[in-house]
Protein backbone atom coordinates (compact mmCIF):
# COMPACT_ATOMS: atom_id res chain seq x y z
CA UNK A 1 0.00 0.00 0.00
CA UNK A 2 1.13 3.67 -0.93
CA UNK A 3 0.89 6.50 0.78
CA UNK A 4 1.67 10.29 0.48
CA UNK A 5 1.93 12.18 3.63
CA UNK A 6 1.85 15.82 2.22
CA UNK A 7 1.56 19.51 3.44
CA UNK A 8 1.21 22.75 1.54
CA UNK A 9 2.04 26.57 2.60
CA UNK A 10 0.11 29.51 1.26
CA UNK A 11 0.15 33.35 1.11
CA UNK A 12 -3.01 33.28 3.49
CA UNK A 13 -6.14 31.42 3.62
CA UNK A 14 -8.85 32.30 1.01
CA UNK A 15 -8.23 28.94 -1.83
CA UNK A 16 -10.28 31.63 -4.09
CA UNK A 17 -7.78 34.31 -4.01
CA UNK A 18 -4.49 33.15 -1.97
CA UNK A 19 -1.60 30.91 -3.69
CA UNK A 20 0.51 27.78 -2.58
CA UNK A 21 3.71 28.98 -1.81
CA UNK A 22 5.23 25.07 -0.53
CA UNK A 23 4.27 21.45 -1.18
CA UNK A 24 5.92 18.99 0.17
CA UNK A 25 5.49 15.21 0.50
CA UNK A 26 7.07 11.64 1.60
CA UNK A 27 6.30 8.64 0.31
CA UNK A 28 5.43 5.61 2.70
CA UNK A 29 5.06 1.73 1.55
CA UNK A 30 3.19 -0.58 4.11
CA UNK A 31 3.24 2.26 6.35
CA UNK A 32 7.08 2.57 6.07
CA UNK A 33 8.89 5.82 4.89
CA UNK A 34 10.84 4.92 1.29
CA UNK A 35 12.72 8.02 1.34
CA UNK A 36 11.42 9.48 -1.22
CA UNK A 37 9.85 12.89 -1.00
CA UNK A 38 8.60 16.10 -3.00
CA UNK A 39 9.51 19.69 -2.26
CA UNK A 40 9.29 23.13 -3.97
CA UNK A 41 9.05 26.31 -2.73
CA UNK A 42 6.27 27.87 -5.86
CA UNK A 43 6.13 31.35 -7.25
CA UNK A 44 2.59 33.17 -6.26
CA UNK A 45 2.94 35.14 -9.34
CA UNK A 46 2.60 37.87 -7.82
CA UNK A 47 0.23 37.33 -4.86
CA UNK A 48 0.92 39.02 -1.84
CA UNK A 49 1.55 37.18 1.02
CA UNK A 50 -0.41 38.24 4.60
CA UNK A 51 1.65 39.00 7.22
CA UNK A 52 -0.19 36.90 9.35
CA UNK A 53 0.70 33.70 6.95
CA UNK A 54 4.18 34.68 6.87
CA UNK A 55 4.18 34.62 10.76
CA UNK A 56 3.52 30.98 10.92
CA UNK A 57 5.85 29.75 8.10
CA UNK A 58 8.34 32.15 7.48
CA UNK A 59 8.55 32.30 3.91
CA UNK A 60 9.11 35.83 2.41
CA UNK A 61 8.40 36.71 -1.17
CA UNK A 62 12.29 37.41 -1.86
CA UNK A 63 12.30 33.54 -0.69
CA UNK A 64 10.39 32.98 -3.58
CA UNK A 65 12.49 34.85 -6.21
CA UNK A 66 13.18 32.44 -9.15
CA UNK A 67 11.14 29.78 -7.99
CA UNK A 68 8.90 27.52 -10.61
CA UNK A 69 5.45 28.54 -10.91
CA UNK A 70 2.89 26.17 -10.04
CA UNK A 71 2.07 25.13 -13.26
CA UNK A 72 5.74 23.98 -13.41
CA UNK A 73 5.58 21.48 -10.90
CA UNK A 74 2.24 20.12 -11.66
CA UNK A 75 3.20 17.70 -13.51
CA UNK A 76 5.88 16.04 -11.28
CA UNK A 77 3.42 16.83 -7.70
CA UNK A 78 0.95 14.48 -9.99
CA UNK A 79 3.72 11.68 -10.64
CA UNK A 80 4.84 11.62 -7.31
CA UNK A 81 1.44 10.96 -6.02
CA UNK A 82 -0.12 8.17 -8.86
CA UNK A 83 -1.92 5.97 -7.48
CA UNK A 84 -0.90 6.79 -3.84
CA UNK A 85 -3.87 7.54 -0.90
CA UNK A 86 -3.10 10.82 0.31
CA UNK A 87 -2.38 12.15 3.98
CA UNK A 88 -2.59 15.86 5.50
CA UNK A 89 -3.77 16.84 8.52
CA UNK A 90 -6.89 19.30 7.90
CA UNK A 91 -6.75 17.81 4.26
CA UNK A 92 -9.57 20.09 3.13
CA UNK A 93 -7.57 22.98 3.63
CA UNK A 94 -4.44 21.75 1.99
CA UNK A 95 -6.62 19.44 -0.77
CA UNK A 96 -8.83 22.60 -1.15
CA UNK A 97 -6.12 25.05 -2.26
CA UNK A 98 -4.28 22.28 -4.73
CA UNK A 99 -7.52 21.58 -6.54
CA UNK A 100 -8.02 25.85 -7.29
CA UNK A 101 -4.23 25.46 -8.14
CA UNK A 102 -4.97 22.56 -10.51
CA UNK A 103 -8.64 23.83 -11.79
CA UNK A 104 -6.53 27.24 -13.14
CA UNK A 105 -4.76 24.52 -14.62
CA UNK A 106 -7.69 22.48 -16.26
CA UNK A 107 -6.65 19.61 -14.40
CA UNK A 108 -9.07 17.11 -12.61
CA UNK A 109 -8.89 17.40 -9.03
CA UNK A 110 -8.20 15.46 -6.45
CA UNK A 111 -10.41 12.48 -5.61
CA UNK A 112 -11.83 13.36 -2.18
CA UNK A 113 -12.50 9.33 -2.02
CA UNK A 114 -8.35 8.74 -1.71
CA UNK A 115 -7.66 11.43 1.08
CA UNK A 116 -7.42 10.43 4.76
CA UNK A 117 -7.57 13.70 7.10
CA UNK A 118 -5.09 13.33 10.33
CA UNK A 119 -7.24 15.97 11.85
CA UNK A 120 -10.60 14.34 11.93
CA UNK A 121 -8.73 11.29 12.97
CA UNK A 122 -7.12 12.36 15.86
CA UNK A 123 -10.11 13.99 16.64
CA UNK A 124 -12.06 10.77 16.44
CA UNK A 125 -9.50 9.16 18.86
CA UNK A 126 -8.70 12.30 20.96
CA UNK A 127 -12.26 13.63 21.04
CA UNK A 128 -10.99 16.14 24.27
CA UNK A 129 -8.00 17.64 21.58
CA UNK A 130 -5.75 19.81 21.72
CA UNK A 131 -5.13 18.13 17.76
CA UNK A 132 -2.62 20.01 16.52
CA UNK A 133 0.48 18.62 14.63
CA UNK A 134 2.44 19.93 17.94
CA UNK A 135 -0.25 18.97 20.42
CA UNK A 136 -0.28 15.51 18.86
CA UNK A 137 3.88 15.06 18.63
CA UNK A 138 3.67 15.74 22.62
CA UNK A 139 1.12 13.39 23.06
CA UNK A 140 3.05 10.70 21.29
CA UNK A 141 6.67 11.59 21.99
CA UNK A 142 7.56 12.68 18.87
CA UNK A 143 10.32 15.01 18.62
CA UNK A 144 9.19 18.53 17.15
CA UNK A 145 11.65 20.29 18.62
CA UNK A 146 13.26 21.43 14.88
CA UNK A 147 9.89 23.06 13.67
CA UNK A 148 10.40 26.55 15.32
CA UNK A 149 8.24 27.72 11.75
CA UNK A 150 5.88 25.70 9.42
CA UNK A 151 7.50 23.91 7.03
CA UNK A 152 5.43 21.50 4.36
CA UNK A 153 8.50 18.77 3.95
CA UNK A 154 9.62 18.86 7.95
CA UNK A 155 5.33 18.98 8.45
CA UNK A 156 4.98 15.94 6.13
CA UNK A 157 7.54 13.93 8.18
CA UNK A 158 5.93 14.60 11.65
CA UNK A 159 3.12 13.80 10.30
CA UNK A 160 4.05 10.76 9.26
CA UNK A 161 4.99 9.71 13.08
CA UNK A 162 1.79 10.80 14.01
CA UNK A 163 -0.17 9.09 11.61
CA UNK A 164 1.40 5.89 12.12
CA UNK A 165 0.69 6.33 15.69
CA UNK A 166 -2.94 7.50 15.18
CA UNK A 167 -3.97 3.96 13.23
CA UNK A 168 -2.12 2.00 16.05
CA UNK A 169 0.63 0.76 13.19
CA UNK A 170 3.42 0.41 16.14
CA UNK A 171 2.80 -2.81 17.95
CA UNK A 172 3.06 -2.71 21.51
CA UNK A 173 6.27 -5.03 22.18
CA UNK A 174 7.63 -4.36 19.25
CA UNK A 175 10.07 -0.55 18.44
CA UNK A 176 10.39 0.06 14.83
CA UNK A 177 13.34 2.42 13.98
CA UNK A 178 14.29 3.77 10.78
CA UNK A 179 18.73 3.61 9.93
CA UNK A 180 19.78 6.13 8.10
CA UNK A 181 21.29 3.59 5.53
CA UNK A 182 19.62 2.57 2.60
CA UNK A 183 19.23 -1.16 2.46
CA UNK A 184 21.44 -2.96 0.06
CA UNK A 185 20.52 -2.81 -3.30
CA UNK A 186 17.59 -0.34 -3.14
CA UNK A 187 18.63 3.37 -1.94
CA UNK A 188 15.01 3.85 -1.41
CA UNK A 189 14.40 2.04 1.07
CA UNK A 190 15.57 2.08 4.34
CA UNK A 191 16.69 -0.82 6.69
CA UNK A 192 14.38 -1.05 9.57
CA UNK A 193 15.82 -2.57 12.78
CA UNK A 194 13.49 -4.27 15.22
CA UNK A 195 14.10 -4.90 18.90
CA UNK A 196 11.86 -6.39 21.75
CA UNK A 197 10.72 -3.95 25.00
CA UNK A 198 10.56 -5.15 28.07
CA UNK A 199 7.48 -4.82 30.23
CA UNK A 200 8.12 -2.33 33.34
CA UNK A 201 6.60 -4.78 35.10
CA UNK A 202 5.51 -8.46 34.60
CA UNK A 203 2.39 -9.45 34.34
CA UNK A 204 0.03 -10.99 36.67
CA UNK A 205 -0.11 -14.92 36.65
CA UNK A 206 -3.52 -16.14 35.27
CA UNK A 207 -3.36 -19.61 36.86
CA UNK A 208 -5.23 -20.00 39.86
CA UNK A 209 -3.70 -22.07 43.47
CA UNK A 210 -6.47 -24.61 42.51
CA UNK A 211 -5.55 -25.06 38.85
CA UNK A 212 -1.48 -25.48 40.02
CA UNK A 213 -1.91 -27.92 42.44
CA UNK A 214 -4.63 -29.84 40.18
CA UNK A 215 -1.80 -29.78 37.45
CA UNK A 216 0.44 -30.96 40.00
CA UNK A 217 -1.29 -34.06 41.24
CA UNK A 218 -1.72 -34.62 37.51
CA UNK A 219 2.18 -34.64 36.71
CA UNK A 220 2.85 -36.45 39.96
CA UNK A 221 1.11 -39.77 38.09
CA UNK A 222 3.05 -39.63 34.93
CA UNK A 223 6.40 -41.30 36.32
CA UNK A 224 9.84 -40.14 37.54
CA UNK A 225 11.11 -39.49 33.61
CA UNK A 226 7.99 -37.52 33.18
CA UNK A 227 9.33 -34.23 30.22
CA UNK A 228 7.12 -31.82 32.90
CA UNK A 229 8.66 -32.88 34.82
CA UNK A 230 11.30 -31.13 33.92
CA UNK A 231 9.35 -28.07 32.77
CA UNK A 232 8.38 -27.80 36.83
CA UNK A 233 12.19 -27.41 37.49
CA UNK A 234 11.80 -30.70 39.25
Amino acid sequence: MREIIFDTETTGLDSRDDRVIELGGIELVNRFPTGKTFHHYINPQGRAIHAEAQAVHGISMADLAGKPTFAEIAEEWLTFIDGAKLVAHNATFDVGFLNVEFGRLGHPVIDNGRVVDTLALARRKHPMGPNSLDALCRRYGIDNTRRTKHGALLDSELLAEVYIELIGGKQAALILDSATAPAQGNENVRQIEITISQRPAPLPPRLTDAERDAHAGMVATLGEKALWLKVLGN
